[in-house]
């Protein structure tokens, strides 16, 4: 909240009336600028959209929980594993367009590297209308299968129906602000979240107890936000002082950018493939053991550890234009340097989050509702979910460090290990044993078991590195 606070004058800053016409910085400061600098440069202003986002998804729960209802809220609960899906996609063309371009400028192929913003809008384009016609078309058996029921249905078909409607604009908003901050202004990435959270906490209320839509006003809101600051992140692409820019020549189809920047995102895009399954069956655990109620309360931890996690995903995003960039032009000490230190805040992020949680749980949930049970239900949850915490910052990052220098099967590998190999098997198997609890449990007892893998790997990463960089010192 602090980083947030502090960044907000930059944002300000930049909403000035010439803000269109500033100079758009270089990407090349990643091989030559100070570590410490580049990190506060590129991860500060990403934690703070980040930290904006998660905000306004706390706030949003908030507003359909008070305004709509405790059945509503389950209702977006079930709509988790959709967005989880949609999210998917996105970040399969957006990050992998994102970090191929920065290790393509580290390896100076300029020609290549503007070429990229191109197919990654084309992309985002296919993908999008192809994913919101198909959802749109089985929306109902989709929401029954993850198993929503009754009025639960109906909250969550109404929620998502509008939410597909405008997929293909929220997948290539997100494509487009990974490309922001990988060409060299994360400021401008900034900008653009912060700029969708402002809108949609405005609009959000108005929707919802001013116009009396719901949860549809929430959805609607939401995509509003989204396409106002689309026609905004179009308008500074179309600066003729950007590098990276759009105009007409970009438009090639290059089968080797697209099947590079494809490989590349897979490690996302598997790992957001597969929490839909699972948030599928944890909501299917929690209604069999718990009710409605203890699907309610997945919705409020959900909310909760995802102001941390985004957190540590701004990290990420800060960390993997630097990376990227330095891994191609070999710069391996700077690589090592960077990992190094993003982990030490991520760590110390997600410790936050496992003091305050475990301190005060009770007081948490009820920002959510007023209902005792769910309160109750609610304080469980987080309490176990969130006591494996400081061990999730490690694993987190080191999965994005491999994806940024392009071994995206190692990171396919430590994103599947996590949710497949051990969480889904613990989902399976602890319930009918311990209950309610059972699902809860499977939470912790699965990050630390995949952040033994995640140091295993990163270990042996890290001596290749050295020893790269020793052969290339000697030479």
């Amino acid at each position: 909240m602090l980083v947030f606070i502090i960044i907000l004058k930059d944002y300000f800053l930049l909403l000035q009336p010439n803000f269109l016409e500033m100079k758009a910085n270089s990407p090349f400061e990643l091989g030559t600028e100070n570590i410490n600098t580049l990190l506060k440069k590129y991860a500060l202003p990403s934690i703070a959209a980040m930290t904006a986002a998660s905000l306004y998804n706390i706030t949003d729960s908030a507003f359909i929980g008070q305004g709509v209802g405790d059945v509503a809220l389950a209702g977006l609960a079930f709509t988790f594993p959709l967005m989880n899906l949609a999210a998917a996609f996105g970040s399969l063309v957006g990050l992998g367009g994102a970090t191929l371009l920065s290790i393509r400028m580290g390896q100076k192929d300029y020609a290549a590297a503007k070429l990229i913003l191109g197919n990654v809008l084309i992309l985002n384009l296919v993908l999008g209308i192809a994913f919101s016609a198909a959802m749109l078309l089985f929306l109902d058996p989709m929401l029954y299968f993850f198993g929503a029921r009754g009025a639960e249905i109906e909250y969550a078909r109404d929620f998502m129906q509008i939410i597909l409607a405008g997929n293909v604009l929220t997948q290539t908003y997100i494509g487009l602000n990974m490309m922001l901050r990988s060409s060299g202004n994360p400021k401008m990435a900034m900008v653009s979240i912060i700029g969708t959270v402002v809108i949609n906490l405005v609009l959000n209320p108005l929707f919802i107890f001013g116009f009396g839509w719901g949860i549809r006003g929430s959805a609607a809101a939401t995509l509003i936000s989204q396409a106002v600051m689309f026609v905004w992140q179009l308008r500074f692409f179309s600066n003729k002082g950007n590098f990276i820019r759009i105009e007409k020549s970009i438009f090639k189809w290059k089968k080797k950018i697209v099947t590079d920047l494809l490989a590349i995102g897979l490690s996302p895009f598997f790992m957001n493939t597969a929490a839909c399954l699972i948030v599928v069956v944890i909501n299917q655990g929690l209604k069999k053991y718990g009710g409605g109620s203890a699907v309610g309360a997945y919705g409020i931890v959900n909310r909760m550890a995802f102001l941390f996690f985004m957190t540590v995903m701004g990290l990420n995003q800060g960390m993997q234009p630097i990376v990227s960039y330095n891994y191609g032009a070999k710069q391996y000490a700077r690589v090592t340097e960077t990992l190094r230190k993003t982990i030490l805040w991520a760590v110390l992020v997600m410790s936050i989050g496992f003091v305050f949680v475990e301190l005060f749980p009770r007081a948490v949930a009820s920002i959510f509702t007023a209902n005792e049970v769910l309160i109750d239900d609610a304080v469980m949850g987080l309490r176990l979910v969130f006591c494996s915490f400081p061990l999730i910052g490690f694993q987190v990052v080191t999965t994005n460090f491999f994806q940024s220098i392009g071994k995206s099967q190692i990171s396919i590998f430590l994103s599947l290990t996590r949710q497949l190999l051990f969480f889904l098997p613990l989902l399976l198997l602890m319930p009918p044993h311990f209950g309610l609890n059972g699902v809860w449990y499977s939470f912790p007892i699965a990050d630390t078991i995949a952040f033994i893998i995640a140091a295993v790997m990163l270990a042996v990463q890290m001596k290749k590195l050295r020893k790269t960089q020793d052969t290339r010192c000697k030479t």
